[in-house]
């Protein structure tokens, strides 16, 4: 073994003794992958090393050589494990003998090797200036002799390399790298002279040029994303809760990077009119050159209603995500109008239902106000929805409200052309200006009726809008309400009554009433072109907008007018449904259409009329039982308890005695037995017959438990069900 070998492997052994001292990248805990985030595209590099017979082996080149190689290489890191770097290495081996005692003899073994390899290797970093591995590669050579043999020819043969090479590099910045490589290197001869074969050691050195910008360096802004396209279109304030699970938008972008990009976080901002981003969604992973489209959601905060007219708004698209263990984010602006919380588009009939503002404290003021005005004057019976309606209306008209067109956007244009946009008043608004189109008014009312608590709706036609109301009166009893089946619609079994509410200033509520049932029948024919949109179903997708409450400075004006308006009204309606029940009994002339006439009336405080009804039936039929229990409900009424309690008592007997104790007839009789006594202040009879009650139907007296007698219910006198005090037919 000769001093240069002896120099190399003590060498190596140095070598690998640091190598061993170093804690491999594996062991080392850190917070990013290094080896990801100095990642580079590309590398070339210039090689030199120098190599000597490893004796263990038994290789023996038979004189002493000196045997240096100088090579190019190109290595590629795989985009997603840039630990793993595939490489090219093209080179030249020369053999040059240093033997002194048989100079000719060696000399023609003198020879150069050109060759190629290809291989794998894996190199992982320490630290951003450190880094170390290994790699093996495989490959041909070229061997070309010029003296062997005492020949003047130029000789030669192939070979099969392979190397094992281990890497100790050192990142003098991110492009330049220098690495000692200390490597075995294994030749075998494919011709005739093997006295080359077997296995070298040597150590060489690698200077490396890697192409790419420093991560860390301050010009070298991360930018793995490409924003494609990406639009919103134009938003109005009094839809911000619909944008929060309704697209405003859509954004393209792809990753236009060489390597995959991890924890993906995309969402829109709008500085100013948002708390915070809104998410958009999320992605663990988005592979190189994938594209991505996503619907844009905003959530705005309630400056949104601040905005006055239309505001140039710039929103950003923000986009959070890692790229070769690097953090980075992305902007992209996209610019669009915000209209003020009175605009939108007619697209979508429910959105109308954003401007009902039923959480108003102002409109619920003015609402109870109203209804106190009239509550002397409200008709026992009669449904209570309806005679809210009434007084509502008439306030309103009281208040000088009146219909004025919109002059710059008719609704019958808006409706026509979704493009076009609207200009639709908050209900506080109206009724400080007291004027208003078709949707104002109607969207004004519907406020001031969901208030009280009464389901309403908007009713469009062609060119149209207007409101209607639940009564919550089921579908068959239409004439409880009013005498005319048309004047109502069949919603789901209840009956709702429509208002052409354009009329307050001008007609009565009876009139605003039929010309609405008379709008919505004209389009029988095409239904499909009329729609009726309940306000609560609407507002679970377009929430109300939000409001800065304030006092309005209402005028309220006449109520003691407003309260006669209503009760000629109510008094009209009540007539004319008395009147159709009056026309059928007397054309049928039987006990029992003069009893159910008797009934109605005495629903709605009819009292005199019913009583004459009731004895028309018993002018029929003097043992008629029915009627004999409704006179005595009118008694009551009346507060003639006694001549109540005699005719009570006589029909009670007859049922006794015919034993017809469990007809719910019957049950009725002691109730209205019972609260005659407690009227009069007969506590213990009012309350044996309470028990009696309570035997024979246990639900009815549930009801009236304060008739059973003890002292705490004696503290507040009975409230008088009129509907509870008349049977039909038995």
């Amino acid at each position: 073994m000769g001093n240069k070998t002896r120099i190399i492997i003590s060498q190596c052994a140095l070598i690998l003794l640091l190598f061993w001292s170093i804690p491999p990248a594996w062991t080392q805990k850190i917070e990013i992958d290094l080896n990801e985030k100095y990642a580079f595209p590309l590398a070339f590099g210039l090689n030199v090393g120098s190599f000597s017979p490893v004796v263990a082996v038994g290789t023996d080149f038979g004189y002493e050589f000196d045997v240096n190689d100088f090579s190019a290489s190109f290595r590629y890191p795989v985009p997603r494990h840039p630990v793993f770097q595939p490489f090219i290495q093209l080179g030249l081996i020369t053999y040059t003998s240093l033997e002194r005692d048989d100079v000719d003899q060696a000399e023609q073994f003198n020879h150069r090797q050109a060759y190629a390899l290809g291989g794998l290797g894996y190199i992982s970093k320490l630290s951003k200036q450190m880094e170390i591995g290994v790699e093996a590669g495989i490959g041909l050579s070229q061997s070309y002799f010029s003296s062997l043999g005492g020949s003047t020819e130029t000789v030669g043969q192939q070979n099969i390399l392979a190397d094992i090479t281990g890497r100790l590099g050192l990142n003098i910045s991110y492009n330049l790298h220098l690495a000692l490589e200390p490597r075995i290197r294994l030749t075998k001869s494919l011709g005739l002279l093997e006295r080359f074969d077997g296995a070298v050691f040597g150590l060489g050195f690698t200077g490396q040029y890697r192409i790419g910008e420093d991560p860390d360096s301050p010009k070298a802004e991360l930018k793995s994303i490409r924003f494609l396209d990406g639009s919103i279109s134009d938003l109005f304030a009094a839809m911000q809760s619909f944008y929060v699970d309704n697209p405003i938008g859509s954004v393209t972008f792809k990753n236009d990077d060489k390597f995959p990009i991890t924890n993906v976080d995309v969402s829109f901002f709008q500085a100013g009119y948002m708390d915070g981003p809104t998410p958009l969604e999320s992605f663990e992973l988005i592979e190189a050159g994938e594209e991505k489209k996503l619907d844009v959601y905003a959530a705005f905060n309630s400056r949104v209603f601040e905005t006055e007219g239309v505001s140039p708004l710039t929103g950003e698209i923000i986009v959070e995500y890692s790229s070769r263990s690097r953090s980075n984010t992305q902007r992209y602006s996209l610019t669009y109008d915000m209209y003020d919380k009175e605009s939108l588009t007619w697209d979508d009939t429910r959105k109308a239902a954003a401007f009902v503002t039923s959480a108003d404290s102002a409109l619920r003021n003015y609402t109870s106000y109203v209804r106190q005005s009239s509550r002397e004057r409200v008709v026992p019976g009669y449904s209570e929805e309806l005679q809210t309606a009434i007084q509502v209306y008439y306030g309103l008209k009281e208040l000088g409200c009146i219909y004025q067109k919109d002059p710059t956007s008719p609704f019958e244009a808006a409706q026509e052309d979704a493009q076009v946009v609207d200009a639709v008043s908050i209900p506080r608004n109206t009724l400080k200006r007291l004027t208003g189109d078709c949707d104002d008014l109607s969207v004004l009312y519907t406020s001031l009726l969901e208030t009280a608590g009464i389901e309403t709706a908007f009713v469009t036609v062609p060119g149209h809008i207007y409101a209607a109301f639940n009564t919550e009166v089921p579908a068959r009893e239409y004439q409880t309400l009013h005498p005319d089946q048309g004047m109502t619609f069949n919603i789901e079994n209840e009956l709702w009554v429509p208002v052409e509410v354009t009329m307050v200033g001008t007609d009565d509520f009876l009139t605003a009433w039929r010309t609405g049932a008379q709008e919505f029948d004209s389009y029988e024919q095409t239904p499909e072109v009329r729609e009726l949109v309940k306000i609560r179903e609407a507002q679970s997708v377009y929430r109300a907008v939000g409001l800065q409450e304030a006092d309005l400075g209402l005028q309220y004006g006449d109520m003691q007018l407003v309260a006669r308006n209503f009760s000629a009204d109510t008094n009209r309606i009540i007539s004319a449904i008395i009147d159709t029940y009056a026309k059928k009994a007397a054309e049928e002339n039987n006990k029992g259409s003069y009893n159910r006439l008797g009934i109605i009336s005495g629903r709605f405080g009819r009292y005199s009329d019913a009583e004459k009804a009731f004895n028309t039936a018993l002018s029929l039929d003097r043992n008629y039982l029915s009627a004999k229990i409704n006179l005595a409900g009118v008694f009551f009424q009346r507060n003639e308890f006694q001549n109540a309690l005699r005719l009570l008592h006589g029909v009670e007997k007859q049922y006794l005695s015919s034993g017809r104790e469990d007809s719910s007839s019957f049950h009725v009789v002691l109730l209205n037995i019972s609260r005659s006594y407690y009227s009069l202040e007969n506590f213990e009879m009012a309350g044996e017959y309470m028990a009696r009650l309570q035997e024979l139907s246990p639900s009815m007296a549930a009801q009236f438990s304060h008739l059973s007698g003890d002292e705490k219910s004696r503290a507040s006198r009975i409230q008088t069900d009129s509907s509870s005090m008349f049977v039909e037919e038995d």
